[in-house]
């Protein structure tokens, strides 16, 4: 089943052995940034470097429209051959954001509810990164939509770390 994988930096050698990933998506601070994992091929690691902000101002390395648009960028150019693994540090806010931006762009508008539900569902811990969050709504024109989506799940679970969560880009509608 073709599946975006979120996981925290801890859990990463163990998912890919499990999961056998086509793409790796790498959100981590710059004086982070880890090396593409030994054997994997660089061309389908994206590493961004961007510090967990919800507000530009706040760091030199804030998320920016530029981040959001690589990553929507290589997100078209995955297949769904292999599962794709997306994470950052503690696997809750930079790497939610972004799978729910891979996921909204894949499923297309009108989706936006539904992944956020799921992510819930699936992730009692979630906190995408609003500002991820906003510059993907901008980037992929949703009005709104995708922001009022992640606001309606709220914080999430208070937790110093997440776990691996399976987020599957079959999403049914959610239960009346």
């Amino acid at each position: 089943m073709p599946m975006i994988v979120v996981t925290p930096l801890s859990a990463l050698e163990s998912a890919i052995a499990r999961y056998q990933p086509s793409h790796i998506v790498t959100l981590l601070s710059p004086e982070h940034m880890i090396a593409t994992p030994h054997g994997f091929p660089p061309e389908r690691h994206l590493r961004l470097g961007l510090h967990d902000v919800s507000d530009e101002w706040t760091s030199d390395a804030a998320p920016c429209a530029e981040h959001v648009h690589r990553l929507i960028e290589f997100g078209r150019g995955w297949t769904r051959d292999a599962p794709m693994i997306v994470h950052c540090w503690a696997g809750i806010s930079r790497s939610m954001a972004a799978a729910y931006t891979l996921l909204c762009e894949r499923l297309g508008p009108g989706s936006e509810d539904r992944i956020a539900l799921t992510i819930r569902e699936r992730a009692p811990h979630a906190f995408p990164n609003p500002l991820i969050v906003r510059l993907a709504d901008a980037e992929l024109a949703r009005e709104g939509r995708m922001i009022a989506a992640v606001e309606s799940i709220g914080r999430g679970k208070i937790v110093p770390e997440g776990f691996c969560v399976e987020l599957p880009l079959e999403i049914d509608e959610p239960a009346a």
